[in-house]
């Protein structure tokens, strides 16, 4: 079956977000353009979090080698969650981020799980073998925008035991700080 790809360039959104209660959450990449397609792929806190971080380099770094205007930071101005029905299209196993210069715009690839594994080369390329994708291209305020919102979707989950780190349940929490010791 071939490669399928979910190109979206300049979507009209592009965010992250849940599906669920904090301790309990699955998390989504979403991106949707004006004609009212949809796509969501789910992934990991970390792979959220790790995205974030390296747009933010990249736009850093790119800041400082072009000439074009990248702000800093940018508000969360989409609060609003995840459009409705979150249908997962595929979990995501690897991505790709780069940054192209003749469009002067950030390239997010989100990469399908596969049983074999995933030939580096198949990311962000345009041959018709490899696992399915979404590749998302954004101006440099959206992606400034998405690590905003990002990294306020990944802080709130649960709150973090001050002794040890680890996230507070709801029905209490065995720290390893105080030997197993619940009050």
């Amino acid at each position: 079956m071939p490669r399928q790809v979910h190109l979206f360039d300049r979507p009209s959104r592009f965010v992250a977000g849940t599906v669920g209660q904090p301790g309990d959450r699955t998390f989504y990449l979403q991106a949707s353009d004006d004609s009212g397609r949809t796509v969501s792929v789910a992934l990991e806190k970390t792979q959220v979090q790790v995205l974030a971080d390296r747009m933010n380099e990249l736009l850093d770094e790119v800041a400082g080698r072009v000439s074009t205007v990248i702000p800093p930071d940018a508000d969360v101005d989409d609060l609003e969650p995840l459009a409705a029905p979150v249908d997962e299209e595929f979990r995501v196993a690897a991505m790709g981020l780069a940054w192209d210069g003749s469009t002067e715009a950030v390239v997010v690839e989100a990469v399908a799980a596969t049983d074999e594994p995933i030939d580096e080369e198949a990311i962000l390329s345009d041959s018709d073998e490899g696992p399915d994708a979404l590749r998302v291209t954004i101006t440099p305020i959206a992606a400034r925008a998405f690590i905003a919102r990002a990294r306020r979707v990944v802080a709130a989950g649960r709150p973090p035991c001050p002794l040890c780190s680890l996230p507070l349940d709801p029905a209490g929490h065995v720290c390893p700080r105080q030997n197993g010791y619940r009050r």
